[in-house]
């Protein structure tokens, strides 16, 4: 191998280890972040979305995340959403949020890649969870329509609050 492709691959190689190590660092808070692909685009009742986890630290204050993506066919500016949490004890908390998803003007409010509308919504900031342990969350669509129409992923993001 030539000198200055063996150079130019070690520099490449190099700069590709940076870049991967800088994006560890920059969530470093990063309890999980976790998507599910909605079959079909049909979101059913009886879909949900379920996103296990660990808290290794009840004292400290934790941000939850509703991952969201829909196209642009979605017919409606919210979504209702049902968080069901169990936590280490088997009790399971459940709570109805409603998130708007585009303006009164119809403009969505999510950022467009493509065909398709991404959310990242907090519905739980500076929370601290009971106890540590395994936890898992639940994410049910609660809307009028079964299945709910052009949701392409739900998901989950915890993150250690700062």
């Amino acid at each position: 191998m030539k000198p200055a492709l063996k150079s130019f691959i070690v520099c490449l190689t190099a700069i590709a280890v940076l870049a991967l190590g800088s994006c560890g660092i920059h969530d470093r808070n990063r309890i999980i972040d976790q998507n599910t692909e909605v079959e079909n685009q049909n979101w059913g009742y009886h879909s949900r979305i379920s996103c296990v986890f660990d808290i290794a630290d009840a004292a400290i204050a934790y941000n939850l995340y509703l991952n969201l993506r829909v196209t642009p066919d979605y017919k409606y500016s919210n979504i209702f959403i049902l968080i069901h949490q169990v936590g280490p004890d088997k009790k399971t908390e459940t709570t109805r949020y409603e998130f708007t998803l585009a303006d009164k003007d119809g403009q969505w409010l999510g950022r467009g890649t493509g065909n398709l509308y991404t959310y990242q919504v907090p519905f739980r900031t500076s929370y601290k969870f009971p106890v540590k342990g395994k936890y898992r969350i639940e994410i049910e669509q609660n809307m009028r329509d079964n299945p709910l129409h052009q949701v392409s992923d739900v998901g989950l993001r915890v993150e250690k609050a700062e």
